[in-house]
């Protein structure tokens, strides 16, 4: 497939048709939002929207959301329309966070993520313990909290155990780099997130290793695309690991409701 297709894939199955465990789909004609059923954030993640109605369907979202009064994100790629989407709810009082870009590969038998074999410390996590640990993980690394994170992880691993794999690296009993992926309910797609290493110990290996173990995991499970919104460090390393870059992401976070 060439990129084109790659994004048209992307673009139908992950964005315009995606369901999500614990949020409720709602698909307007100018919008699909996700709402949380358990009062987290909410998000938009496809809009079809034009320089003449975006100010008006843009004040409609957060009317409807603030409503809920629950706050939310909406998600633009670069390739969305009108080009100024970012801009204008940034004009319009949403919050831009960094850039990240789309990354996106599919596996064949033949891939050699398919066949790394250097595993390290490596193991899946299943335990609430084992979330706890990637939530100290993520705060130490991030400097912020993740608190929600955590009871989003456990509370989906409970619910939907087949569709979300974590797995952590461990030295001398403490969690030194982590990952997780949630392969996606009527999609061929499988997404990453995570992959944190704390500093002292990068350099290793060890975010190549998670990406392995999931890759076969994914592969095993019937979804050969690999989907990561990846920041500027973890870019190149999927990029060597064959991952293509499809587009930019911007997450937009609205104006607080509550």
């Amino acid at each position: 497939m060439d990129k084109n297709e790659l994004i048209t894939l992307f673009h139908k199955e992950l964005r315009q048709e995606a369901q999500v465990k614990g949020y409720i789909r709602e698909e307007t004609e100018h919008v699909v939002r996700h709402v949380s059923q358990f009062g987290e954030k909410g998000f938009i993640v496809s809009s079809n929207v034009n320089e003449s109605d975006v100010r008006e369907i843009i004040k409609n979202e957060l009317n409807y959301f603030s409503n809920l009064e629950q706050d939310f994100e909406w998600k633009v790629y670069n390739y969305d329309k009108p080009a100024s989407l970012k801009d204008i709810l940034e004009q319009e009082g949403f919050t831009i966070d960094d850039r990240e870009a789309l990354m996106v590969m599919k596996l064949d038998e033949q891939h050699p993520l398919l066949n790394y074999d250097r595993h390290f410390n490596l193991k899946e996590i299943t335990d609430e313990q084992g979330i706890q640990d990637i939530i100290v993980l993520e705060d130490a690394i991030w400097n912020v909290p993740h608190a929600e994170l955590g009871e989003r992880l456990w509370r989906d691993k409970q619910n939907n155990p087949e569709s979300l794999y974590l797995y952590g690296i461990y030295e001398d009993g403490q969690l030194v780099s982590a990952a997780w992926m949630y392969l996606e309910e009527n999609s061929s797609f499988a997404s990453l997130w995570g992959g944190s290493t704390l500093p002292l110990f990068r350099g290793k290996g060890y975010y190549t290793a998670l990406l392995a173990t999931r890759a076969k995991k994914a592969y095993e499970n019937g979804h050969p695309f690999l989907t990561v919104d990846a920041s500027s460090m973890s870019r190149p390393i999927l990029e060597k690991s064959g991952f293509l870059c499809l587009a930019y992401s911007y997450g937009c976070q609205s104006p607080s409701t509550k």
